[in-house]
């Protein structure tokens, strides 16, 4: 379905039974909201309403030319104005990657909003930053971001050799049908720019604006994730004064929606049943 907000007109992937709570799904780089489509169904058989989101820049109708349009501040709007426009008043929150970054930042900012938040791969802004002061493997983990803060140098790198480039960073999501399936999105005019225009826009001062989170929170992480580190992942739980679980995937690599959709749907569904019956 297409949802207006903001001015701008976002894909919205439904499912699961009309009445059931609402599950707001939010998708990383280089990805879309097909990436939640092996993890859905759990939740649908659990009695969940999911909406994954194409957010700004991967929706065709959401995708501002300015660097500055894609700030954190106008990433936490977006998802709380789909939410409006849905008429969903609070959702359950689950979010990889980028999409995690979104939901640490909503769920700071409007926890009224937020019934439960599910992160995965990527922690609290503020334990990443730990992690960059003070972790030598995680500034290392980290070095590619400069790469992609380059302006046309990192479209011409990633899409190198018809996107083969773009294609080896996504190995870890499956074969090459589920590859191909996130790449080919991005070789469209404009589209790998304006995802990229996540990372120009990042700055330190609205990754250290995000503060406590105080719902009810897991974080999912990867031990064999390329680009998070242990330092930064246990670092997370001093960020979140709501109730809080630490969920670690063994040899399961960043992509975990893709390589570990069951046990992340376990998760999930762990945190929304521990709220109800809390």
């Amino acid at each position: 379905m297409r949802v207006q907000a903001r001015g701008m007109t976002f894909e919205v992937r439904t499912g699961g039974p009309e009445g059931g709570d609402p599950v707001l799904l939010l998708h990383g780089f280089p990805q879309h909201a097909g990436e939640w489509d092996a993890v859905t169904p759990a939740l649908h058989a659990a009695g969940l309403r999911t909406y994954a989101l194409d957010q700004r820049g991967y929706s065709p109708g959401a995708r501002p030319e300015a660097v500055g349009a894609y700030r954190i501040p106008e990433l936490v709007a977006d998802a709380a104005a789909v939410l409006d426009a849905l008429g969903v008043s609070a959702a359950h929150l689950v979010g990889h990657d980028w999409g995690a970054i979104v939901a640490w930042g909503l769920a700071a900012t409007h926890p009224e909003r937020v019934r439960t938040l599910t992160a995965v791969s990527v922690p609290h802004p503020a334990a990443m930053g730990h992690a960059l002061a003070t972790d030598g493997r995680q500034k290392a983990k980290s070095a590619y971001i400069a790469l992609f803060r380059m302006p046309g140098t990192a479209e011409k790198v990633l899409l190198a050799l018809r996107g083969g480039v773009l294609r080896r960073l996504l190995r870890g999501v499956g074969d090459a049908d589920t590859v191909a399936r996130y790449a080919e999105p991005m070789r469209e005019p404009g589209a790998l720019t304006a995802a990229l225009n996540w990372y120009r826009a990042m700055s330190g001062s609205d990754m250290k604006a995000v503060g406590p989170v105080p719902v009810p929170t897991t974080f999912v992480w990867s031990d064999r994730d390329v680009a998070i580190g242990r330092t930064a992942a246990l670092a997370c739980a001093a960020h979140v004064t709501g109730d809080y679980r630490f969920v670690a995937l063994p040899g399961v690599s960043h992509w975990i929606p893709d390589e570990a959709p069951g046990p992340l749907a376990e998760a999930v569904l762990a945190r929304v049943r521990g709220t109800e019956e809390a």
